[in-house]
């Protein structure tokens, strides 16, 4: 069976007759040449065609490695990124949350044991965290109760609480015979590999990458204003949102 032929690239061929250094067909219509990029492209009339769809800009890349317990990691989650994510349209910005930090990660007896800063309490609550990121997959659906997890008294026994406010099509129940089980482990084991790659490697959490990389300028700018260095980096067409934002210092991280 002979392939599709997409209907630009049709347009396309009648438009740029075979054999002739010219496009007979773009002497047509404005509104023909602009119908379509490729026709606008092949004809070299892209800047006199305004009503044309953009392309969509690559969303600006944040990655935060940090511990459930640390409190400049949890300024930082609840103050700025969630704040950040919440003002910016869907497309501007991509998260990724690694709930390990400065943990150590043991093999004892052929069975993985972690060891945390802040104690066994940040170990189940880093295993809370990524056992519900595993079972919402969805990150507009975990993202709140992770915000509730950190914004609350507790970390390690708010989860019924804070599913109920933000989604409680999640089992409570399924994300508790992860901690409980070897799928947490294997997600932890994850996580401690993702943090123990990073290059540079983290000297503290939070750790915050933007777009793949770390530095100490991006991570200052992000802790100065997360928005405005989003607004900044982003290439497409700024919302509203980034007009300008100012922010309080968060206090410095947990260091190792």
């Amino acid at each position: 069976m002979a392939p599709t032929v997409p209907l630009a690239v049709l347009a396309l061929v009648a438009l740029v007759a075979p054999g002739l250094g010219v496009a007979p067909g773009c002497d047509s219509p404005a509104h023909r040449l602009c119908s379509s990029r490729d026709i606008a492209a092949a004809c070299q009339v892209e800047s006199r065609c305004p009503s044309l769809p953009q392309p969509a800009a690559a969303p600006v890349e944040v990655s935060l490695y940090y511990e459930s317990l640390c409190p400049a990691c949890r300024e930082f989650l609840v103050l700025k990124l969630f704040s950040t994510w919440l003002l910016l349209p869907e497309g501007m910005l991509n998260i990724t949350l690694v709930p390990y930090g400065n943990a150590q990660e043991r093999n004892v007896s052929g069975k993985l044991d972690f060891q945390c800063q802040h104690g066994p309490e940040e170990c189940l609550g880093n295993m809370i965290e990524a056992c519900l990121m595993n079972e919402a997959k969805n990150f507009s659906t975990y993202f709140p109760v992770i915000f509730c997890l950190e914004s609350g008294s507790s970390v390690t026994k708010n989860l019924e609480a804070c599913l109920q406010i933000y989604a409680p099509e999640l089992d409570s129940g399924r994300i508790a015979a992860c901690v409980q089980g070897d799928t947490g482990l294997a997600l932890m084991h994850h996580n401690a590999q993702l943090t123990e790659a990073l290059d540079p490697p983290h000297q503290y959490v939070p750790w915050i990458t933007v777009n793949g990389k770390h530095t100490d300028e991006l991570q200052t700018q992000a802790e100065a204003s997360l928005l405005g260095l989003v607004c900044r980096l982003y290439q497409g067409e700024k919302p509203e949102a980034c007009g300008g934002s100012k922010a309080p210092k968060i206090p410095s991280g947990c260091r190792r």
